[in-house]
């Protein structure tokens, strides 16, 4: 099993392993220059060497080339300020440009070297003249990476339904699947501005209480059915999965709420009684008879 590092290069995105060949004595927090598929990177390391599974890799393990240094954190903390006037620059040139597409970041690596542009469009883009217009302003690399509207609401941020940040761009390092299904499964109004997020897209956090509500529903009778409860028998018109109880309507056309825990105390056989033990009478005592010898 090898040994590894994780390092995440931005918050709340991926972890990404390398070698700590050499450096085996690196600790969380620490800061290091790596080296990627896009060159050299500047990361935090998110948890010491240590071994995994030769299946949690994927590819060959690139290695780290230092300690970051004073120099190099200064470095990347001034061209991180520099990335809002990089971003109405880029923007500006778009326009100029006349291509239908929404700059929405500018991402330095931590030299400057490479600067990264993301962007949203409807459709693939010929964006090449912008590329040369911009490296001539920038004397950098440049790059030009189209994302969908979950990445977007992710750089960009925000505040959700709830009132807090949006779950993407606080602590969410990976999109999971999300379905309508799951909204139905959870009893939601089918409304898209009700089950949808500030992308346009299904709330992530549909996904996270999914499978208590299919687990539970398939503890608790269904709605319609016809049940025996301690008032009496009576119809489920309504299932709460969160208190895990069921609203049944009695004959007498009441409704009550009966808590799931009363339904299986009520279904469980009550042990039938122990029969008395019968008095017995007390025990005679046999008498000894002497036994007379003949003479």
């Amino acid at each position: 099993m090898p040994f590894v590092i994780g390092v995440r290069f931005n918050p709340a995105t991926k972890v990404y392993y390398f070698s700590p060949s050499g450096f085996m004595d690196l600790k969380a927090g620490e800061w290091v220059v790596v080296e990627t598929a896009r060159g050299e990177e500047v990361g935090k390391v998110l948890f010491p060497p240590r071994q995994v599974s030769a299946k949690e890799i994927v590819g060959s393990l690139k290695g780290v080339r230092r300690r970051a240094s004073a120099l190099d954190l200064t470095q990347m903390s001034y061209h991180q300020y520099k990335e809002p006037d990089a971003l109405v620059r880029c923007q500006e040139k778009a326009l100029e440009h006349k291509l239908p597409m929404k700059i929405v970041r500018a991402e330095y690596n931590y030299d400057g070297s490479r600067l990264v542009f993301f962007f949203t469009a409807e459709k693939r883009i010929d964006f090449r003249k912008l590329v040369q217009d911009l490296a001539r302003s920038f004397r950098a690399r440049i790059e030009l990476r189209q994302i969908g509207v979950r990445d977007e609401a992710k750089l960009i941020g925000g505040l959700g339904k709830c009132g807090r940040r949006l779950c993407c761009s606080a602590w969410l390092t990976e999109f999971s699947p999300v379905s309508i299904k799951m909204a139905k499964q959870q009893d939601l109004p089918l409304s898209p501005m009700e089950i949808s997020g500030v992308c346009g897209r299904l709330l992530c956090c549909l996904a996270y209480e999914n499978e208590y509500y299919a687990a539970t529903k398939k503890t608790l009778p269904k709605r319609g059915t016809t049940i025996d409860t301690p008032h009496g028998p009576g119809r489920v018109v309504q299932v709460n999965v969160v208190k895990e109880s069921v609203h049944v309507q009695l004959e007498n056309q009441t409704t009550v709420e009966v808590p799931y825990q009363e339904l299986v105390a009520m279904s469980q056989p009550k042990p039938k009684p122990k029969p008395e033990p019968k008095p017995q009478p007390p025990a005679r005592r046999r008498s000894r008879r002497r036994r007379r010898g003949r003479r």
